[in-house]
């Protein structure tokens, strides 16, 4: 029977997996007493004086034998251990390993001899999963207190051991909670220090990495009067420099991206240009970058090829698989800009948005490096032209890169020595094979005349032989030669819309239906709850006509509840849905599907940040079925899979007022994910301008006065982005009034605000009363947020008119609140401000030191706007910067 002793927590006995009762706390002590020197006598003496502290009672040596009596009897029942007194003292023999405390020795030990770091970081990770709390857990005696000590050491130290380890293999996420929680309790490692400013940085967060060492140094100047040591210094240095040797070339967790879709199901034939692809794979690395080009018609199976083969040759590039459909012949001309490509290839990296540059080329740039002496696999699906590629090619040798496309592309021939593979029609032999995989051998070589026709009518092409075999394999009662005669009656003969039709016509009313409204869908991919909302029905209904498109192949459902189609299936739907759907049914179709997003949209953004304040929405009309997420990771998910349909509902909304609260129920994601060029892509001022006007009609006729007031500050906000401020301070009176009118103390605040930042901008006296009044309002009804926007007017209200005191003050108090909050472009907003005030006072050492964490905040975010504060800094400014400290 195998025997287990734990002291890495509470002090416990295991016998063939079962806990053993070793009995009261003494009794357990002795037997900690005995492991700890497992295997070595223990002198009578020591035994005691570990036990009772010196303090021994007159029956010590009589409760001792006692103890060790039962203890005897518990360890030998179980023949993996023996308990026996030896001459002045007690032993206890045991496998060193079978003890916990002995194990974590021996594999730290181990770890720091391996040879590999990889090795090292799996020996260490075991050893610390042995540790289930505090040493010897309650039991307290000045001897276990002092062993604890000294193991906790040991325990801090493999820890330091492994988070290097860690972190030099890209597990900078993982890290980051447990690095958090040590650093508060050993504030003064400054080791620990090091790698939680790392491991903050690596995450995005460059300022909290800033903020962690200014708190270290100030800690080690009062309590030991001394300053970080040298290499804690110097990472601050590169942190400040936002050196990218700080960012690790592997993603999140040290892992490699697996982007491929699920391969075709029963793939059969192309055995010719399967081996024309293999001969592609080079032996070693050679001196260029390997480009397969497949071409070919719509519906030939370039995609199905390009998985098969993928999915197939994957093992061979162990560093990674990418995958992106760059749409090059969306029917809806919404093709993939290679910007969009390459940051989706920089996510499956994990590389964290304050390391990712602005700029396709500076993107491209980053992609390239990371894939920099990688063996990787690049599959650019549906590719348009030749300048939608380039960008997503590597840059140096070992990756290989398949191009699909209904173009040859013949430029990446000429200028890249691309290897062209045009695909064409099945062979009669392979279309049988097709058939004959997806409908039944059986039923091919009962009826071959059957299928004969099958495959002429379906001219050989792939999609239209795989939907034909879709219909028979749902029907297996099915003659084939019935089936032959409805697909020869669908239209003329090769036409793949005949097939696509015929297909359309064997699906249930409901179905088609669903087939139809899918060609008004926005983005690339839609889930179940989205389909529900498209159709008005709810999701338990949509779920069995989602699998009826699937099984007859109008859709696939490629990743787990989420579902695509072909565009030529795409575009067939959009014809079926303009000829038999009415324009009032497109629209209410169009709106439900616009309410989808927005309202899904917005719960994840209260995830997101839940201590905002939400824009209030009118409740969705009826068949509007929002998706549920659950939590924070949900959210992020959800936002990161739809945000080409969110950008894309956007710009397809008919009412302004949708398009507006889309956009902004995004902008928090986008912000954390540095997509701020998507979001900006968004807005349109002049055209929001008249949607809003529009709206402010209807809202009135409506007698809608909240509705009116939302939508006059609006307003006022589009005038104070373009500088008309007058017309701005106009809107936001009128705002004022009406949320007075219907007693709503939170928007009479925001209103105040709006009136005071504008007049403000004015040089106007009469802002600072309304900013005080807006101060005071966010008070009254606990609106932190608001309050802290307020404080920042009412702080560059003071500052316009020369109010330097006043103005620092203020800003000081917002900092402050949106630090509470965490709303982290804000917090550099204002410090831009308070730089602003030492400027004007002639502090220039102190405006620049202020920029800089201003401006390592807008760098985390990859805002706009840090481009503009970089340039604010002079040359001299920045390098003085750079030896400051922060």
């Amino acid at each position: 029977m195998t025997v287990e002793f734990r002291l890495l927590g509470d002090v416990a006995m295991y016998a063939g997996g079962q806990s053993v009762d070793i009995g009261h706390a003494r009794q357990r002590c002795v037997l900690a007493a005995l492991l700890v020197d497992a295997n070595r006598v223990v002198p009578v003496t020591t035994l005691a004086d570990r036990v009772w502290a010196g303090r021994h009672p007159r029956s010590a040596r009589n409760a001792l034998s006692g103890y060790v009596s039962r203890l005897r009897r518990l360890v030998t029942s179980t023949g993996g251990a023996r308990l026996v007194r030896q001459p002045g003292g007690y032993l206890l023999t045991v496998d060193p390993l079978a003890v916990d405390l002995h194990r974590f020795r021996h594999l730290t030990a181990l770890a720091r001899s391996a040879p590999d770091g990889t090795e090292a970081l799996t020996l260490l990770a075991e050893a610390l999963r042995l540790w289930r709390g505090d040493a010897f857990a309650t039991l307290d005696t000045p001897w276990l207190n002092g062993i604890r000590d000294a193991l906790d050491a040991e325990r801090l130290a493999a820890e330091l051991d492994r988070n290097d380890l860690a972190l030099d293999r890209g597990r900078h996420s993982s890290l980051l909670p447990e690095l958090t929680a040590r650093a508060a309790t050993h504030a003064l490692d400054e080791r620990l220090a090091a790698q939680l400013m790392l491991a903050l940085y690596r995450n995005g967060r460059q300022a909290d990495a800033l903020r962690h060492y200014e708190q270290l140094r100030l800690r080690l100047a009062e309590e030991l009067g001394a300053d970080p040591c040298p290499p804690v210094r110097q990472l601050h240095q590169r942190i400040l420099a936002a050196d990218p040797a700080l960012t690790p070339t592997t993603g999140a967790g040290g892992l490699v991206p697996r982007q491929l879709p699920a391969p075709p199901a029963a793939f059969t034939g192309r055995a010719a240009e399967l081996d024309r692809l293999d001969a592609i794979l080079p032996a070693d690395a050679s001196s260029t970058v390997d480009i397969a080009v497949v071409s070919g018609t719509a519906g030939v199976g370039k995609t199905a090829l390009a998985l098969h083969w993928a999915h197939r040759v994957a093992p061979r590039f162990p560093d990674g698989q990418l995958y992106v459909n760059l749409r090059g012949f969306d029917p809806t001309g919404s093709v993939l800009d290679p910007a969009e490509a390459i940051r989706g290839f920089l996510d499956a990296f994990a590389v964290p948005p304050p390391s990712i540059p602005a700029g396709l080329d500076a993107q491209t740039g980053l992609y390239r490096s990371l894939l920099a002496g990688k063996r990787a696999l690049v599959v650019l699906d549906n590719a348009r032209d030749v300048e939608q590629v380039r960008p997503l090619l590597p840059g140096t040798p070992g990756c290989l890169v398949l191009v699909t496309s209904r173009n040859r592309l013949t430029g990446l021939i000429a200028d890249h020595g691309a290897h062209p593979l045009t695909l064409d029609l099945l062979s009669h032999t392979e279309a049988r094979d097709l058939l004959a995989a997806r409908a039944g051998a059986h039923r091919i070589a009962e009826e071959p005349a059957a299928a004969n026709e099958i495959i002429t009518r379906c001219a050989r092409l792939p999609l239209a032989l795989t939907i034909t075999a879709a219909r028979a394999a749902t029907h297996p009662a099915f003659p084939l030669a019935g089936l032959a005669a409805e697909l020869t009656s669908a239209g003329p003969l090769a036409d793949l819309r005949a097939v696509f039709s015929w297909s359309y016509r064997t699906l249930s009313p409901a179905a088609a239906r669903l087939f139809r409204l899918l060609g008004l869908h926005v983005g690339p991919e839609l889930s179940a709850p989205a389909a529900g909302s498209l159709t008005g029905l709810p999701v338990a209904e949509v779920r069995p006509l989602l699998t009826e498109l699937a099984d007859a192949h109008l859709v696939t459902e490629h990743t787990p509840g989420r579902f695509t189609m072909h565009d030529l299936l795409y575009a067939y739907a959009i014809e079926l849905t303009q000829a038999h759907d009415s324009g009032a049914e497109r629209h209410r179709a169009t709106n439900r599907m616009l309410e989808h997003y927005l309202h899904t949209a917005q719960v994840a953004d209260r995830l997101l940040q839940p201590e905002g304040r939400p824009i209030r929405l009118t409740p969705t009309q009826a068949g509007v079925t929002p998706q549920h997420l659950a939590d924070h990771e949900q959210a992020m998910s959800w936002l990161a899979a739809q945000h080409p349909a969110l950008v894309e509902a956007v710009r397809r909304a008919e009412d302004a007022g949708v398009a507006t609260q889309v956009s902004w129920t995004v902008a928090t994601f986008f912000d954390r994910r540095s997509h701020w060029h998507t979001w900006a892509a968004t807005g349109d001022y002049d055209e929001a301008h008249t949607h809003l006007c529009r709206a402010l009609e209807l809202f009135q006729a409506r007698g809608d006065h909240a509705g009116r007031a939302r939508t006059l500050l609006a307003l006022d906000w589009i005038f104070g982005r373009q500088a008309r401020f007058t017309e701005a301070v106009a809107y936001a009176r009128q705002a004022y009034e009406l949320y007075r009118e219907i007693g709503d103390q939170l928007g009479q605040a925001k209103a105040l605000n709006s009136i005071g930042w504008a007049g403000a901008q004015l040089a106007d006296p009469a802002a600072l009363d309304s900013c005080r009044q807006a101060v005071a309002l966010h008070q009254l009804v606990g609106d932190q947020y608001g309050e802290a926007a307020s404080w920042d007017s009412l702080g560059y209200a003071h500052h316009r008119l020369g109010a330097a005191a006043e103005a620092l003050t203020c800003y000081r108090r917002a900092l402050e609140l949106h630090r509470t909050v965490g709303h982290r472009y804000d917090e550099a907003y204002v410090l831009v401000h308070i730089g602003e005030v030492h400027a004007a006072t002639g502090e220039d050492r102190l405006a620049a030191e202020t920029w800089q964490v201003a401006l390592a905040i807008l760098t985390e975010l990859d805002h706009p706007d840090a481009q503009a504060l970089r340039a604010r800094l002079p040359g001299r400014d920045r390098a003085e910067i750079a030896v400051l400290g922060g």
